[in-house]
């Protein structure tokens, strides 16, 4: 496996979205250019992109790369969603036994959700990352995505 430079790769996240200000239209293209930034950084991944927290719960489709993928996760059901309950990031290293598993896409063997916070400590969505690969991310993994989530949702 090729060593992922997540100190790096957290760095241009944070340089892509610094200094928009706080419009939609800024916070969707941050999302989009950090999407394709995990996307082309990391090895074995087939999805790489957001999803928002919604008054009700759900979470709505925001910035990816990948395959189309499902609009909205009901609250409750899924790894998303798990996340978003426990407040922490979840490594499933093999979704077809993670109960509720939301397949979006079939290929996809594991997965790993790591919860986005404004600067203040709300929760307002999270980063979901695929792979075709059975056990694809580890304690490294998690760490780094999670320093990148930080600069990410800190600008948000």
């Amino acid at each position: 496996m090729n060593e992922i430079d997540y100190d790096l790769l957290s760095k241009q996240a944070l340089s892509l979205c610094e200094g928009g200000g706080d419009s939609p239209a800024f916070e969707t293209a941050c999302l989009a250019n950090v999407s394709a930034l995990i996307f082309d950084a990391l090895h074995d991944v087939n999805w790489a992109g957001f999803y928002r927290l919604m008054p009700d719960g759900s979470l709505l489709l925001g910035p990816f790369q990948g395959k189309p993928a499902c609009m909205v996760l009901y609250a409750g059901k899924g790894v998303c969603q798990a996340a978003v309950s426990s407040g922490e990031s979840v490594v499933v290293n093999d979704v077809h036994a993670f109960p509720g598993h939301i397949a979006c896409d079939s290929a996809s063997a594991s997965e790993i959700v790591v919860p986005l916070r404004r600067s203040d400590g709300s929760l307002w969505g999270v980063l979901d990352i695929d792979s075709p690969v059975k056990g694809r991310f580890g304690e490294i993994d998690r760490i780094g995505l999670e320093a990148v989530a930080g600069s990410v949702g800190g600008q948000i």
